[in-house]
């Protein structure tokens, strides 16, 4: 039984737009909003996107990089937070974290891609040895 959940968490990890999708069908289903939906997947992915950025660097380079994940995602929060202060004059912090945890979206969606593309050519030019 913790085999069938284990793999099936992994499967999510691994692949983020699945559960982005899972998500978005539950959530459609449930509060007929599309909006909402589409909200509710992105925030729920993102947490998605930054585990399968660590396991693809862990693979990619064979080394934990999740202190540099966590600096850059307190980094971006703090940046959020003075520009917020900035702009407005005071800090909401509903507004700020919305804001944040959609550009950390964003972020690690491209680092996702960004990995996997480096992870397929680096696999395949280690598999075709040139003379």
């Amino acid at each position: 039984m913790s085999t069938v959940i284990s793999s099936f968490l992994a499967a999510f990890i691994v692949m983020p737009l699945l559960g982005y999708l899972l998500i978005f069908i539950i959530s459609k289903s449930i509060t007929g909003n599309h909006r909402r939906s589409v909200r509710s997947a992105v925030d729920f992915t993102t947490l998605l996107l930054i585990l399968a950025v660590h396991f693809l660097i862990r693979t990619i380079w064979g080394q934990s990089y999740l202190w540099l994940i966590l600096i850059i995602v307190f980094a971006t929060a703090m940046i959020f937070a003075v520009l917020h202060w900035k702009i407005r004059g005071e800090v909401v912090l509903g507004k700020v974290f919305r804001g944040f945890w959609r550009f950390n979206f964003l972020l690690f969606f491209i680092g996702y891609l960004g990995l996997i593309v480096f992870g397929l050519i680096q696999r395949a030019t280690t598999a075709v040895q040139f003379p």
